[in-house]
């Protein structure tokens, strides 16, 4: 059973920018849709986007995605506007997210930090916030943990305060090696709790008998939670964000002498 909620809309909203690359294989009628896309996304993860940047070149720089000048532009836009977060359309590298919070973050003992942010790790974050079942929690903090293993870099929370130190850490280990180590303990240990939820879903499939099964399927924010209340009289959350629902949802339906089961 999926649990049914609202957010929470009070929490306190960061301001952020989007940057976007024009490319020949990425034309700017596209850009300008990605973009409102990823401000859409943004304003899900409870984002207020003030600003876009987007520079024309052949292809992205694979220093810092943008070249230099445009760089110390929006560098000098964030200072001087307190912007929280710099969310950039495509997957950086970890070599770019390292240099991009270089720059904007020289003081990495500074109280306000930049966060440097790509639409992966955005949806991640938004995926974070919407898991309910014990099940999504598991898939999303997994995918997390994989997204951020090769981009380790300034931590400003060691992870190592997550666990005991004593015994952790060898002989000219550095932090970010046992901050590697840790998480890839950690990977290990929910797939092996992955492992134990499939078999439970197995299980629970068995016992709904000779129902006919019916999954509803489609990209985010395009009415499946609506149709699902339509159709199965239910109060599934729905709300015109995207990913407003992650979890798995299964109802019932009676037609007649016929018996569905919509996922």
């Amino acid at each position: 059973m999926s649990i049914e909620k609202s957010y929470d809309t009070t929490i306190e909203k960061e301001t952020a920018i989007l940057v976007g690359a024009i490319t020949q294989k990425q034309p700017e009628a596209a850009v300008k849709d990605y973009l409102d896309e990823l401000e859409f996304l943004a304003q899900t993860a409870n984002a207020v986007v003030l600003k876009r940047f987007t520079q024309k070149m052949d292809r992205p720089n694979s220093k810092t995605f943008v070249g230099e000048g445009k760089l110390q532009e929006i560098a000098d836009y964030v200072e001087y506007n307190q912007i929280d977060c710099v969310i950039f359309d495509d997957e950086l590298s970890p070599a770019q997210i390292r240099n991009l919070q270089n720059k904007f973050n020289p003081d990495e003992f500074a109280e306000h930090q930049i966060k440097v942010m790509d639409r992966s790790n955005l949806i991640l974050d938004i995926f974070a916030a919407r898991a309910q079942t014990a099940h999504a929690r598991v898939q999303v903090e997994l995918a997390q943990l994989q997204y951020l293993l090769p981009r380790l870099t300034r931590l400003w929370t060691h992870l190592s305060k997550q666990k005991g130190g004593i015994g952790m850490k060898g002989p000219g280990e550095t932090e970010i090696e046992t901050d590697r180590r840790i998480i890839r303990d950690k990977i290990h240990r929910l797939k092996k709790d992955l492992e134990k939820v499939d078999v439970q879903k197995a299980t629970q499939r068995g016992n709904r008998g000779q129902l006919i099964r019916v999954a509803l399927v489609g990209y985010t924010n395009v009415g499946k939670s609506t149709l699902m209340n339509s159709i199965a009289k239910s109060k599934v959350f729905a709300e015109n964000k995207l990913f407003a629902t992650l979890d798995t949802t299964v109802r019932k339906v009676v037609f007649g002498i016929l018996a569905i089961s919509y996922e």
